[in-house]
């Protein structure tokens, strides 16, 4: 039905005849002569209606936006005062000589000219996607797809399915659970990630795996999380953790000079402990030049209990962040909003001190903590920073958790909020992370529990559980966790101390993962993987702030479908025959 897309109309073109088919992107009748741009996935073509053309002009006067139509015409070059250079196909003009409405359109429930929430976006989705920025975000996944696949599949990487109904994994959310009409009473769970089978196929042979596959998390959702999302697993056997970041590296670096024309040249390394130190995040964006700097030894002597308290405590911390130039910028009334804002994360308040004058010492200062602080302290703190008339000092003293939550949050909204953000892109490895970490319900693996542990034997780990870290590592870019991995644990025994570790009883794992705990038996290779979140690549390459943004067809942040109704109430007949009762509250 169609001899050329409407965005590949250009002046090679010129005095040809061509066949388009697509939409009514806009229509405009200027005293007989009618204009229209015409869009496909391609790309808008103007297409002109002379009177002379009476088959063409026929029933052009009856187009409106979105009609579904297929015009014949010539390729005409427009007037040099004509040309538009905003459209790829602005040098040229289609004069239309036959016109045949495919479909016609009623009134659109969406106007695109004025703000339209996301609900109506989402609900009426198959209009939303006719967007041009919505069709190049979703042209330009699926050229990263294609990128991504050439590239493994250029170094041996072999592409092998894993199965969608499975048992439930540990995978740090809850699972979906699909109710067996043949097994009644038992469910299959949707794989929050192909972490067992991947492990399998390392175990079977196969060497070099990846997918591009669907992953399920029944999870509180957010901009860059969806309760079914796609992931670019990757697995290796024979291969160090220093050789999967390298060839993974290779496959981003390749992908943005491919798709974006940027090179990122080497990743640096980062252990997790100094992340948090620095930027109270284990993905912390390079490209914001603030930092978190310890200041519990200058404070723990103090008088003033706020600060003493945390600096004396092993497992507190007093933290300042130190924002340049900004004590001219923010007044009393910011300071306090940023003071609500931390609370999200648990601070009870936020402490500040403002340097109007550091030579004129304890007179140049301005903060409500100021008379707590003798004047050793003062001096010791504003050499600790480094401080410099008009900045401001934020302070945070709690436990080290919240003071890295809060102040990490904080740092990430000063360098908005105050434009202090650079552009381009900061690449990152965060490595070296932790095994375990401790709540208050026991000990939890801070990746999975599949993940070996660096430099020590099954009884050093059980010894010593918090004090080991794990071969785990972290592709972090501009702020966002783009993929992660690990080394799996490939020996029996030291698989059996993590379990214990857990409190995994041997009864529970034989339950969960005796099948993984056989194939274990019998001369299983070292392995180790990597997993993207193809979304969130997606995401930052195109510029957009969300995943949905980037997903044809996504869910709201309470993971429903508004195009569809889902989910939806499921018939009671086929409830009895899988054997499911509904409780009633």
């Amino acid at each position: 039905m169609r001899s050329h897309y409407c965005g590949q109309v250009n002046e090679t073109l010129s005095g040809q005849n061509v066949t388009l088919a697509g939409w009514v992107n806009r229509r405009r009748d200027l005293g007989g002569v009618i204009f229209i741009d015409m869009r496909d996935r391609e790309g808008i073509v103007q297409v002109v209606f002379d009177p002379q053309q009476a088959a063409a002009i026929e029933h052009a006067d009856s187009l409106r936006q979105e009609f579904c139509i297929q015009i014949q015409g010539n390729v005409k070059e427009r007037p040099a005062s004509q040309v538009n250079d905003s459209m790829k196909t602005g040098k040229v003009e289609v004069i239309a000589t036959e016109l045949t409405i495919l479909s016609r359109s009623e009134p659109l429930p969406i106007d695109f000219n004025s703000e339209v929430s996301e609900e109506q976006r989402l609900r009426y989705r198959y209009i939303d996607l006719r967007r041009p920025l919505m069709n190049e975000r979703l042209q330009f996944r699926a050229r990263v797809a294609s990128s991504v696949r050439r590239f493994l599949d250029d170094n041996q990487f072999l592409d092998i399915e894993t199965p969608m109904l499975t048992r439930a994994t540990p995978e740090g959310a809850r699972d979906y659970l699909v109710p067996s009409r043949t097994h009644k009473g038992k469910f299959f769970a949707l794989p929050q990630s192909p972490q067992l089978f991947k492990q399998l196929l390392m175990m079977s042979g196969f060497d070099r795996y990846y997918q591009i596959v669907k992953c399920f998390r029944d999870e509180d959702l957010r901009a860059d999380r969806q309760p079914e999302f796609t992931q670019i697993d990757i697995e290796t056997s024979f291969m160090s953790a220093e050789q999967v970041r390298e060839v993974t590296e290779q496959l981003v670096r390749k992908l943005f000079n491919d798709m974006l024309e940027v090179e990122l040249g080497d990743f640096p390394s980062m252990p997790y402990s100094e992340a948090m130190r620095r930027f109270g995040s284990d993905k912390p964006d390079l490209r914001n030049p603030l930092e978190l700097v310890d200041v519990a030894d200058i404070l723990k002597d103090v008088e003033f209990k706020v600060f003493a308290g945390p600096a004396s405590d092993p497992k507190g911390r007093v933290a300042v962040i130190k924002v340049p130039g900004a004590a001219t910028k923010l007044s009393r009334k910011n300071i306090d909003e940023y003071g609500k804002f931390v609370e999200i994360y648990g601070a009870k308040g936020l402490a500040w001190l403002k340097v109007n004058d550091v030579a004129a010492g304890r007179e140049g200062l301005q903060s409500p903590i100021l008379k707590f602080l003798p004047d050793d302290a003062v001096e010791a703190l504003l050499t600790r920073v480094d401080a410099q008339n008009d900045d401001i000092l934020f302070f945070g003293a709690d436990n080290g958790v919240v003071v890295s939550e809060a102040l990490g949050a904080l740092r990430l909204k000063l360098g908005e909020d105050l434009g202090l953000v650079e552009d381009g892109w900061r690449p990152l490895w965060v490595v070296d992370f932790p095994m375990f970490e401790a709540t208050d319900e026991g000990l939890f693996a801070l990746h999975h529990p599949f993940t070996a542990p660096v430099g020590v034997s099954a009884e050093e780990l059980e010894a010593n559980p918090e004090g080991t870290l794990s071969n785990a590592y972290d592709m972090v870019l501009n702020g966002v966790e783009v993929g992660g991995g690990s080394v799996r644990i490939h020996e029996q025994h030291m698989q059996a101390a993590v379990f214990r570790i857990l409190g995994i009883s041997d009864e529970e794992a034989r339950e969960k993962f005796g099948f993984l705990l056989d194939a274990l038996k019998y001369g299983t290779p070292p392995h180790a993987g990597l997993a993207f979140g193809l979304d969130r690549l997606v995401m930052l390459m195109v510029g957009a702030t969300s995943i949905r943004d980037v997903i044809a067809f996504p869910k709201t942040t309470t993971a429903a479908c508004p195009l569809t109704d889902a989910p939806g109430f499921a018939n009671p007949d086929a409830l009895a025959e899988l054997g499911v009762q509904l409780k009633k509250d």
